[in-house]
């Protein structure tokens, strides 16, 4: 065998100009995407490959032809037990005279100037794929090699490439991608730091003709666009498969709607989950892109979309939110916070490229026929048991009007000589009027019940438990608001209304307070002409103006509120007074969902995700009160996941989670606070009246409010409770908001109790407002009560 120096100076009468392949032109930058092959067996190209090393002394030469021939004799002969001696006859058979430097092929690679020995083309392949067999026979490997496989996308889908080659699972792959290597793609692309800078088509053809000089490659190296999506997917040939791994929701649909024109299967891989989709257009022609998942849209504005806001409502369906992983969920979150763009893992993305090749080479065999989207998700498959998620525990019994009745007639009240016994219609309305009171997250806390002379009011304990309502005080304020507005509407309706309150502490559930009415002549009642204003009151979630209230706006608020005794209305209207509430307003919000008992009372207790949903309960906030954009949707969707939450919370992240409220916030004229001298139960309701008589009368000066409850409430665990049930790191925090907080409202010289705190601002009138309960499911009463017994008895008669 001649030495390497032997095999240099044997070479002559070389071809100065050889053509290299195909190459991409990139500015004065030529990079070469294919090898040079030199058969030395031929004289032709034996010279030119003396006037190469002549010309290039440097280059690495790497002859393992030996080594190749002694495997090859081995994988001819399986069952022979072969001595040193019996190889070496066996390859001198096989040689045939040939020098062994002169036998099969050398593979010249300008970018890395390497020039390597290997076998030809058909013992190149059959020895390179022998460890195959029979996970693929001879056969399957020689049909494969007549297939055309493409794909768009080179993140996710150079490991895809790279595997179908490894594989030897097509004949032709066209890869698309517009982009280069950026130092962070190396954290999944496997690949060398040299190929910083370069287009990855590039970097995957060359990486391809490094394991199998043989297969072809055709590169687009602008990516995929309108103008050449046909030639990819037809020219010299069409395509037999399409594996979609591109970020672009405009190319996604594209590629799809031209592979169901020319009945192409596709499959997709997310590295997230090892989420497979196989969409098999050749053997459903009618099936609708994407499963179907955004037939509802219209798909040819997609190319004029050029915002994320845009897009989303087309990403969103094809990502399916609830079924990312834990980390991916809070991990989007981050995107834009503390990342630039959702995180992929090596890991995943060599999963994903085994999985979507073993996809992909058994489509291609006919062996897979099936469509849909599939999930090999690790974590799941391998795992530590995982604990169930916090929930509120205990059992809070229902309010039954049979639980009511029997209450009252227990208490025994006397009749007033002067009451009087208001009439079914009379007491329908002023029951209406107070079931359009606010309350937390709408649960609507109240239940009503009239014995044909009193009006009994009841907490509905079970609508308004939650970790945030601490000692009752949302509830009571909601109750309070309740009862002023049906005072107000006993008023319209030429009576006055007396409100007893039961012992609150000692008897928290029931009932809570005993309204009697008493007929007065029209001279002795001054209507109050808020009771105008309180089906038209509402919470209003859209941006403010920034527009200023007048005083005299702000002082006839105030003068509202103190008809109620004790209630205090104060507010602060200074810009940087307002910047620093919004921080405290937006970081409690973030820090309630991180409290696994505040994550359950938003996410499971208080939204409505959809309009439907809304209705058909009549309860919690609509989320399309909220005025989000999609992307702002997409957060939420992901926040509901606790567990992702959880990552968040650990990480010290999660500040996204404070736009909306801060965004309210920040477009506010003015914030408010209602103020009572007592933290007690009585206070929260008498409260709750000067809180409903405050926005009756910002709504008549057209001034929208929002409450702002989630400080508040966590000051009142924090500062009466010391801390209750609150984890350590959210005391600590809620400790130092709160001072920044007393620093604000430092003016409030007084002991007095925050009761309620909202944003005043000048706002849109919003299109939905949130729904109610109906009148049957919150007020009963005894003849009511009675008849439906009748009935009952009525109809066991007749069975």
């Amino acid at each position: 065998m001649p030495s390497y120096q032997e095999k240099r100076c044997n070479m002559h009468n070389p071809l100065r100009n050889f053509q290299s392949g195909s190459s991409l032109s990139s500015g004065q930058q030529e990079y070469i995407l294919q090898p040079v092959f030199y058969r030395p067996a031929e004289e032709q190209d034996a010279k030119k490959m003396a006037l190469l090393l002549e010309e290039k002394p440097y280059i690495g030469l790497h002859d393992m032809m030996h080594h190749q021939l002694e495997e090859l004799m081995k994988m001819h002969h399986p069952s022979d037990k072969f001595t040193k001696d019996m190889i070496q006859q066996a390859l001198t058979r096989h040689l045939n005279g040939q020098p062994e430097w002169a036998y099969g092929v050398w593979v010249y690679y300008p970018w890395n100037e390497r020039l390597i020995h290997i076998l030809d083309k058909e013992e190149f392949t059959a020895l390179r794929t022998s460890r195959n067999l029979y996970k693929i026979t001879p056969e399957e490997r020689d049909l494969l090699a007549t297939k055309k496989i493409g794909v768009i996308g080179l993140s996710v889908g150079q490991s895809v490439s790279l595997t179908l080659a490894m594989e030897r699972a097509f004949g032709e792959l066209r890869i698309a991608d517009l982009d280069t290597l950026d130092l962070s793609n190396m954290n999944r692309l496997r690949t060398g730091l040299h190929n910083i800078g370069l287009p990855k088509t590039v970097i995957v053809a060359r990486e391809i003709a490094e394991i199998d000089p043989f297969l072809k490659v055709t590169c687009f190296h602008e990516g995929i666009t309108e103008q050449n999506i046909d030639a990819f997917i037809r020219e010299n040939g069409m395509l037999d498969l399409l594996i979609d791994e591109c970020d672009g929701i405009d190319i996604k649909i594209l590629c799809r709607v031209k592979a169901k024109k020319y009945g192409i299967p596709v499959v997709m891989e997310a590295s997230d989950r090892a989420t497979i989709d196989i969409e098999r257009f050749d053997l459903e022609p009618n099936r609708p892109i994407f499963h179907g998942l955004i037939d509802h849209l219209d798909i040819s504005k997609v190319k004029y979309l050029k915002t994320s806001e845009e897009k989303v409502p087309y990403i969103l369906p094809i990502a399916g939110v609830e079924t990312l992983s834990t980390r991916m969920k809070a991990s989007m979150i981050e995107v834009g916070e503390t990342i630039t763009t959702w995180p992929q893992l090596a890991s995943a993305v060599s999963l994903g490229g085994g999985i979507s090749a073993d996809v992909c080479r058994r489509i291609l065999l006919d062996q897979l026929h099936l469509s849909g989207r599939f999930f090999i998700d690790i974590e799941e498959l391998i795992g530590d048991k995982k604990d169930a998620p916090a929930v509120p525990s205990g059992e809070i019994p229902d309010l039954t009007p049979a639980i009511m009745e029997s209450t009252v007639e227990k208490i025994n009240m006397p009749r007033d000589p002067e009451q009087i016994a208001p009439s079914k219609e009379q007491t329908e309305e002023i029951i209406s009027a107070a079931m359009a009171a606010p309350s937390a997250g709408n649960n609507q806390p109240w239940k009503w019940y009239f014995d044909g002379l009193n009006l009994w009011l009841f907490h509905d304990i079970k609508r308004s438990y939650s970790y945030g309502d601490f000692k009752d005080m949302a509830s009571f304020t909601a109750l309070g608001a309740a009862i002023e507005n049906a005072t107000l509407k006993a008023k319209e309706l030429q009576m006055n209304m007396t409100v007893q309150l039961f012992p609150l502490e000692t008897n928290k559930s029931n009932p809570i307070a005993l309204i009697k009415m008493f007929k007065k002549g029209p001279q002795e009642i001054r209507q109050d002409i808020l009771s105008k204003y309180i089906y038209l009151r509402c919470t209003n979630r859209q941006p403010g103006t920034g527009a200023k209230i007048p005083d005299d706006v702000f002082r006839e608020i105030s003068a509202s509120v103190e008809m109620i005794p004790g209630a205090r209305f104060h507010y602060i209207d200074r810009q940087d007074d307002i910047e620093k509430l919004a921080h405290i307003c937006g970081t409690s919000e973030r820090l309630r969902i991180f409290i696994p008992e505040g994550h359950y009372d938003l996410f499971e207790r208080e939204l409505r995700w959809t309009p439907e949903e809304a209705k058909s309960t009549g309860d919690g906030i609509d989320l399309a009160t909220f005025n989000v954009t999609p992307t702002e949707y997409i957060g939420l969707r992901l926040a509901k996941d606790r567990e992702a939450i959880e990552y968040l919370r650990r990480w010290g992240a999660g500040k996204a989670l404070e736009k909306l409220t801060r965004k309210a916030v920040h477009t506010s004229s003015a914030i408010g606070l209602i103020t009572m001298p007592h933290f007690s139960p009585e206070d929260f309701i008498m409260g709750g009246r000067a809180v409903e008589r405050m926005w009756l009368t910002a709504t008549q000066n057209n001034v929208s409010i929002q409450p702002m409850l989630a400080a508040l409430l966590h000051f009142a665990r924090l500062l009466e409770g010391k801390g209750e049930n609150m984890p350590d790191q959210i005391q600590k925090e809620f400790t130092q908001l709160y001072r920044l907080y007393s620093e604000i409202w430092k003016k409030k010289t007084d002991d007095s109790k925050d009761i309620f705190l909202f944003r005043l601002c000048y706002a849109n009138t919003p299109e939905i407002k949130s729904y109610r309960l109906t009148m049957n499911e919150v007020y009963f009463s005894k003849e009511k009560m009675e008849r439906n017994a009748h009935r009952t008895i009525q109809g066991l008669q007749g069975d």
